[in-house]
């Protein structure tokens, strides 16, 4: 049953993504991303990662929903078609990606036992998470209470960039507004 659900969420995903691609609506276009995040989140909640869930749900379906909402209202809703092919920032993408693509080649090959990762707390955490923490996903185990204090960290410091964003996309228009009167 699980797997049917993986490729229905995985196929809407798809379908969503190519409507994104091809929408021209760029409001259509942010709403179906929400929509995306929203369906990304639900999948990591079928593979019982429910705290990457939360953060893609809070953070992809919310909060980058907001804000792009909120530049639409400053820019507008419709994209505007470029007169030439920007060369330029394809050339910076591609070599972009280029660097990204020699940096792995330094990286441990994907399931390398001899790994430095495999070294130090590995075992304990896959051996005890599941008794010490009752959790059955390692992932969620480790982010919720070995690393209990980062994770709230980190969800601070998310949090204060979004009020801190928000805060400057509101302090024009209340200017504009007084100025008017």
């Amino acid at each position: 049953m699980t797997e049917l659900l993986d490729i229905l969420l995985l196929g809407c995903m798809a379908t969503t993504a190519v409507a994104i691609i091809n929408q021209r609506n760029l409001f259509a276009a942010v709403m179906m991303a929400g929509i995306f995040s929203l369906l990304s989140a639900a999948m990591f909640v079928v593979m019982d990662a429910v705290d990457v869930a939360f953060t893609e749900a809070a953070v992809g379906a919310g909060i980058s929903t907001v804000l792009m909402l909120a530049t639409l209202d400053i820019t507008g809703s419709k994209e505007a078609r470029p007169h030439t092919p920007a060369l330029g920032p394809l050339l910076i993408c591609l070599l972009a990606g280029a660097v990204l693509a020699y940096a792995t080649l330094d990286m441990p090959h994907y399931g390398d036992p001899s790994a430095p990762i495999h070294h130090h707390m590995a075992d304990h955490f896959v051996e005890h998470s599941e008794e010490e923490v009752g959790m059955p996903n390692i992932v969620t185990s480790i982010l919720a209470s070995y690393r209990g204090y980062d994770t709230f960290g980190e969800t601070t410091v998310i949090f204060t960039a979004a009020v801190g964003v928000i805060m400057l996309l509101g302090l024009p228009r209340k200017r504009e507004e007084e100025d008017a009167s």
